[in-house]
């Protein structure tokens, strides 16, 4: 069996069994989702994180590639119970180290109860406790990026859905899943997806009818030019976002955010919206939250477990996001209706244009 380690902060180290080689360093979190692996593994939030399956069996249907939501894994490496060969060999294809016959129960308590944690991975024939614990302590030595943006963003402008005839919807992409621009693009909408550094002079050369944040890793205080480009378009564009867009948005119009114990990851959230006091289930995967909204937004939406925000709503500009993912891939079709709402912002621009009637 070839020998594999996970060394956690404290310095307790799980040995497993080697479906991977390669040795790993990054921030240890669990997803609860039953199925959609491939989705989550290919998610590009997850980027330079350990990516923790708590389902036992990950792998019993395949791998499929029109599954995936981006062209690599993100994940810097994979725990599981029992992973399939397909699986694992799939990760080893693509250099990721992977591990399973692990008490994945103890790993989730272990973050459930201290929260996410920095590790260190080591795989491979000859890997020893000693070289997972170098990489612990290297990754302890590190801070978090501030360039984590640029990891997973388009080197160049995108054009998606160029025959459209619907909205032009400019995509900041931070790490942006495919299933979000399929999702736009399938209402007709032509989506121009974006750097996540992207100049206001790029912007408004498209002049969009939507400004749509997406999701992505790290930290949105790292993402200071795509609150910038929300602070210059908002008073006149529609703006929406999802997961880390809707915490962009917030600190662009004066609220806070907060990073979270073990975050929400998984397809199992549930979600109450405050006007309808309905319930819908949905898919989730972050580490940071809105902690006050500020005073031009206002909550909408609350996790039900946590009461943590999961929908904000513009009090005074058009502004629409959610903390979830309402693309639902993988995970329930719940909130599909989103992007519908997101597009109906848009609306006849020239029409708000006009000043009202004394």
């Amino acid at each position: 069996m070839t020998a594999a380690y996970v060394a956690l902060e404290g310095g307790h180290v799980i040995e497993g069994r080697g479906r991977a080689p390669g040795t790993a360093r990054g921030e240890l979190v669990f997803t609860t989702a039953y199925t959609g692996y491939e989705e989550s593994l290919t998610d590009p939030s997850y980027e330079e994180q350990i990516l923790t399956f708590s389902y036992p069996l990950i792998g019993n249907y395949g791998v499929r590639e029109e599954r995936f939501e981006d062209d690599r894994v993100h994940p810097r490496a994979v725990l599981a119970r029992e992973l399939t060969d397909d699986v694992a060999d799939w990760l080893e294809s693509e250099g990721v180290p992977a591990i399973d016959h692990l008490d994945t129960r103890e790993v989730v308590t272990d973050i459930r109860d201290g929260g996410a944690m920095k590790c260190g991975i080591a795989v491979g024939e000859d890997a020893t406790k000693e070289d997972a614990l170098n990489e612990l302590e290297a990754c302890k030595g590190m801070s978090e990026h501030t360039e984590i943006g640029a990891q997973v963003s388009v080197d160049e402008p995108v054009v998606r859905g160029a025959d459209n005839d619907g909205e032009t919807v400019a995509l900041v992409d931070c790490g942006a899943k495919g299933s979000i621009v399929d999702s736009l693009v399938a209402r007709d909408a032509t989506v121009h997806v974006l750097p996540h550094d992207t100049s206001v002079e790029d912007v408004e050369a498209i002049d969009p009818d939507i400004l749509f944040v997406s999701n992505g890793p790290g930290d949105p205080a790292n993402y200071e030019q795509a609150v910038s480009l929300v602070e210059a378009f908002v008073e006149e564009t529609p703006v929406a976002g999802i997961c880390l867009g809707q915490q962009i948005v917030a600190r662009a119009l004066g609220g806070t955010t907060e990073k979270m114990a073990f975050g929400h990851r998984g397809v199992n959230q549930p979600v109450l919206d405050l006007e309808s006091d309905r319930v819908v289930m949905t898919t989730q995967n972050h580490g940071y939250t809105v902690d006050e909204p500020g005073e031009h937004l206002e909550v909408s939406q609350i996790n039900v477990n946590d009461d943590t925000p999961e929908g904000l709503d513009g009090v005074e500009y058009d502004v629409l996001t959610r903390q979830y993912h309402p693309e639902a891939n993988p995970g329930p079709e719940d909130t599909l209706d989103f992007f519908d709402d997101v597009l109906a912002m848009a609306g006849d621009r020239s029409q708000r244009a006009v000043p009202a009637d004394d």
